[in-house]
């Protein structure tokens, strides 16, 4: 952080003291039963954070699916951030990020045909629909609904990245906290994500500790696995300079990742959760030009709106991130979640 915008965020902390107070005023109007919140009789699984983005939502909710789906039922439920349509709606193949929101398109294309894919602003209501329209569903995995109190989880998972743990980090406008940090108290598990692979015990107590004083929650500790990129078109190869892509919030691990494997070019980083336009292909085709026609890597995110503006022989392609866990004692998640949820017995 530059001299000037720690300048600045010091004279932004009364504002953020107040939208913390703000924030706490509304929790304890459901603290108190003085909003109403809704419990479904079905395992709901809320996931979220504390932070506006950056936390690797999306890569944990796909480890979920990958855990649960062989055994159970699943859908899942966002409020599909960015889409130009609104109220309950269920994916199809005719769908695209603009009626449905980019990562809720890119959880579809990937696991549609097991998982049912749904979006909707109001949870409590969007999970009845869910049961109507979908009676065979076990659970429910609840994207990005830390803050979206109106709906009691059977299990609510807070993330935290590892880089930017939420304990250092103050309300909006001075800091990039969505409440104040004793918001993590209503964890029942704090994931703290994005961790090196060489991350000690001892830094692991550390963070613990840092944690505690703001939740008493068990804290597990993931990080990230690069797959190879594959081609969003057949017949193209990845040769040359590499020119990357990405519309995320925090963009350093993708950069860090491809400096790493390739000889990158440039990074072309827009906004977390950009919309694309045939405008700016144009820009990341000129780019990509000056850079003597390599081929472009791109998010898995980017790549569902991307893709439907690129030529069928121009060499874009992705890069599969998974989520993996580091081992931990005496806890493991996958063990502790199936147990929390009570999803622990298998269906037959």
């Amino acid at each position: 952080m530059g001299p000037l915008l720690t300048i600045l965020r010091r004279l932004l902390l009364p504002f953020s003291w107040l939208y913390g107070f703000i924030t706490d005023w509304r929790n304890s109007l459901y603290d108190r039963g003085l909003t109403p919140v809704t419990s479904f009789d079905l395992p709901v699984i809320s996931m979220g954070n504390l932070t506006v983005g950056g936390t690797g939502k999306t890569p944990h909710l796909e480890y979920l699916i990958r855990l649960l789906s062989p055994s159970f039922v699943l859908a899942t439920l966002s409020r599909g951030y960015g889409r130009r349509t609104r109220g309950f709606r269920i994916a199809t193949n005719q769908d695209t990020a603009e009626t449905l929101g980019d990562e809720p398109l890119q959880v579809y294309q990937k696991f549609g045909k097991t998982v049912r894919v749904t979006v909707g602003e109001k949870r409590a209501e969007a999970i009845p629909n869910i049961r109507s329209a979908f009676p065979e569903v076990g659970a429910i995995l609840l994207d990005d609904a830390y803050q979206h109190r109106a709906v009691q989880p059977r299990v609510n998972l807070l993330l935290t990245d590892y880089n930017h743990p939420f304990y250092t980090d103050h309300p909006f406008p001075a800091g990039n906290l969505r409440e104040r940090r004793n918001g993590a108290e209503r964890a029942d598990a704090i994931i703290v994500s994005k961790c090196p692979p060489t991350l000690t015990d001892q830094e692991r107590q550390q963070i613990q500790q840092k944690i505690l004083p703001y939740a008493k929650a068990p804290v597990f500790f993931s990080g990230i696995r690069y797959g190879q990129p594959v081609a969003v078109h057949t017949n193209t190869q990845a040769t040359g300079k590499v020119v990357l892509v990405s519309g995320l919030a925090r963009p350093e691990l993708f950069e860090a990742y491809a400096q790493r494997q390739f000889a990158v070019g440039q990074h072309l980083a827009f906004g977390d959760h950009y919309a694309y336009t045939p405008k700016d292909w144009q820009r990341i085709e000129q780019v990509w030009q000056q850079n003597g026609r390599g081929w472009v890597l791109t998010t898995e995110k980017d790549a569902v709106k991307l893709k439907t503006l690129v030529p069928p022989d121009f060499p874009l392609f992705v890069v599969p991130i998974e989520v993996y866990f580091l081992e931990s004692n005496p806890l493991n998640f996958d063990e502790w979640l199936l147990e929390r949820s009570g999803l622990h017995v298998k269906k037959a």
